[in-house]
């Protein structure tokens, strides 16, 4: 009975951790309007449309730090229960499954990310969730076209398998 307890103690700190990084990588998606805004100091266009490219490198470089340091945070814990001799072999082997399964997320997103930007757009930035993939896109100048959205979405099924309806593209500001 104590092992039970144990066992999904340790599913509900996993399925917690994996909850959090999930939500960490989320709250960045509306970033760009917020370090557009905070860029805007005397409302003067050309101060702001001359501060816009960095901000928006800034954004995809912020999202990507911030989704790498919520996995590393993630597969730390992983591993120290895959470790930890109160787990029981079950528990170990679902956060070795988990490890491997984040670590595959993270080069499909390095992939696609990369695929994007040899298409020419000039910075994309990646998350996968276990049942869809968001992708935040620097727009070509006057913005995402239904043809842009079917390149990235064709690299996106391609590389994770996902269906197109699992795809959501959003276009930084």
């Amino acid at each position: 009975m104590k092992k039970i307890k144990k066992r999904g103690a340790v599913y509900g700190v996993i399925a917690l951790l994996l909850c959090a990084a999930v939500y960490f990588n989320w709250s960045y998606v509306d970033a760009p309007e917020e370090l557009l805004v905070a860029g805007q100091t005397d409302g003067d266009a050309a101060d702001t449309d001359a501060a816009s490219p960095t901000e928006g490198e800034d954004y995809f470089a912020t999202s990507r730090l911030t989704r790498e340091q919520a996995r590393d945070e993630a597969v730390s814990t992983l591993r120290e229960l895959s470790e930890s001799e109160d787990a029981d072999q079950a528990a170990k082997d679902e956060a070795a499954a988990q490890i491997s399964a984040l670590a595959d997320d993270s080069v499909a997103e390095a992939n696609i990310e990369s695929l994007i930007r040899a298409k020419g757009y000039a910075d994309a930035v990646v998350m996968i969730g276990d049942s869809s993939v968001n992708v935040v896109v620097a727009p070509p100048d006057g913005g995402l076209q239904a043809t842009d959205v079917t390149v990235i979405k064709d690299i996106v099924v391609s590389e994770t398998g996902m269906t197109a309806g699992q795809v959501k593209i959003v276009e930084a500001e």
